[in-house]
């Protein structure tokens, strides 16, 4: 099997593997994050994000969202708004809406990402107690259609949040590969455009399993641990979640495996482009292709085992995703089997 279905296919980077044998080896370490291991992960993400940042190691994605949006808008009549194809809206099984209690407010947007202009008719209704109230703007970076919000826009979402009395999340599942293909920095890319809380990815770019709630300022840190803890998201052998991270975060780790990931997708998209019988739908801007593709070809892919998702079958779109671990041979073999079927 070729996977070219998501990152999530894609294995562990040896340099990670490494981490985490290392953090076995040495022996009985106390649990629950009061280790070593976990103080230096937590320094590292302190390098990148800022001495004020605090980061809270979790198992997977959906959970940091969820913890998140909890921690920035606590109370049950509070509402996220964020964009109809965002993560927690179509991707995580109901579950921000069953373990909140909190409405999301979906806004139509073309190429995925929210501005101000869309956002402001969800922002209303403060003060009405027959109306839930937004709190939090929730985005992600880079979007689930593969475009990148650029730093002005996510400043303009931030300042526009702020001034409405709310808050700015990003879902950073992919933020890495996002701050490579802008050539910025974590910082540059989360931290100093004025978000408020970060839901850090590492899965998708190299990890077995790890993702981090980021905040800035301690009144969302109040009481988190025992969120965390609440969500059944606290690692007794908490080490090894922290070991991951702090690989990733170690050496320009995370900026290599983007990078790689990024340079694959546009490899890939430069042939499909010459391609009459296919359509790229959305910009190429990071690691995510999405293509109409006609079904007999997408029928024949599958049959040579290359592996994808349709995205949405009313357009024949399909998606195509490359991963740190994507080689150029890997890309060479799928462009000769697409060029085969669409002759």
């Amino acid at each position: 099997m070729t996977a070219f279905a998501s990152d999530n296919y894609a294995g562990v980077h040896p340099e990670v593997l490494a981490a985490i044998t290392a953090a076995n080896d040495l022996g009985h370490v106390t649990a629950y994050g009061d280790d070593e291991v976990t103080a230096q992960a937590e320094e590292r993400i302190r390098e990148h994000l800022g001495e004020d940042a605090r980061a809270f190691f979790v198992w997977g994605g959906t959970a940091a969202n969820i913890l998140s949006l909890e921690s920035l808008a606590p109370l049950t009549h509070q509402a996220i708004i964020c964009a109809e194809t965002a993560h927690i809206y179509t991707d995580e099984g109901g579950a921000p809406e069953r373990q909140l209690s909190r409405k999301l407010l979906p806004v139509t947007t073309p190429d995925g990402k929210l501005t101000p202009e869309l956002v402001a008719p969800r922002a209303i209704n403060f003060g009405d107690v027959h109306a839930v109230q937004p709190r939090v703007v929730s985005i992600t970076q880079s979007t689930e259609l593969g475009t990148l919000y650029t730093p002005e826009e996510i400043r303009a979402l931030a300042d526009f949040a702020h001034e409405e009395g709310m808050l700015l999340h990003l879902d950073g599942a992919r933020i890495a590969n996002a701050a490579a293909a802008q050539g910025r920095t974590l910082r540059e890319s989360t931290r100093d455009l004025g978000i408020d809380a970060l839901s850090l990815g590492g899965t998708k770019n190299g990890a077995l399993g790890c993702e981090a709630v980021v905040f800035w300022d301690e009144q969302f840190t109040e009481g988190f641990g025992w969120r965390r803890k609440q969500a059944m998201q606290l690692a007794s052998k908490h080490r090894f979640l922290a070991a991951q991270m702090g690989a990733l975060l170690t050496d320009g780790l995370w900026e290599r495996n983007a990078a790689h990931a990024n340079a694959m997708a546009q490899n890939l998209a430069g042939s499909v482009r010459a391609n009459p019988r296919l359509t790229i739908t959305q910009e190429v801007e990071a690691n995510a292709l999405f293509v109409a593709v006609p079904p007999a070809v997408r029928e024949a892919l599958w049959a040579d085992d290359f592996r994808f998702y349709v995205w949405d079958a009313r357009t024949d779109e399909v998606r195509w995703m490359c991963s740190w671990d994507t080689t150029e041979a890997d890309v060479a073999a799928f462009v000769e089997a697409i060029d085969r079927h669409t002759r």
